[in-house]
């Protein structure tokens, strides 16, 4: 369906989920919570998962990055929530998107209290006026203001 998007009008929303991806079974994804408490906050946009629909893993490498790479462009927030575990869940991928990203101004930045390694990402958000939270919900709240900001020239 064409739907025209004309000069000075508002640009259609989205939120991206970073964060590190469970590698396997018996570590379950964050993401379905993200979603529900998107949904309880009364966000219409589109939200970007890159995860499949089944939440299953699958073999398609370079077609994974690539739709990241576009996704990640087209959003109008990128809300990183990082669960840090060095063993489950290290987020070293997380860790270079956010490095590549911290000066686009959409991003917001989650982790645990006492998640691992996070100081430096935290430190990076705050020079760069990203915000920092330590819940989920908190986390998703800040992508949803994010994207009611009005168009930035």
């Amino acid at each position: 369906m064409l739907t025209p998007v004309h000069a000075l009008e508002a640009l259609p929303r989205s939120i991206f989920l970073a964060g590190p991806t469970p590698r396997d079974p018996s570590t379950p994804s964050w993401r379905p919570e993200a979603l529900r408490l998107l949904g309880e906050l009364g966000f219409d946009g589109a939200v970007y998962v890159p995860e499949s629909r089944d939440w299953l893993p699958h073999n398609e490498y370079e077609g994974q990055i690539h739709w990241e790479w576009e996704a990640l462009n087209l959003a109008t927030a990128v809300a990183f929530w990082v669960p840090r575990d060095l063993v489950s869940m290290p987020g070293f991928t997380t860790n270079v998107e956010f490095g590549l990203l911290i000066q686009s101004g959409k991003l917001v930045l989650g982790f645990p209290q006492g998640a691992p390694k996070m100081k430096y990402l935290a430190r990076l958000a705050e020079r760069h006026g990203a915000s920092v939270h330590h819940s989920l919900a908190e986390t998703l709240q800040a992508a949803v203001e994010r994207c009611r900001q009005p168009f930035r020239a």
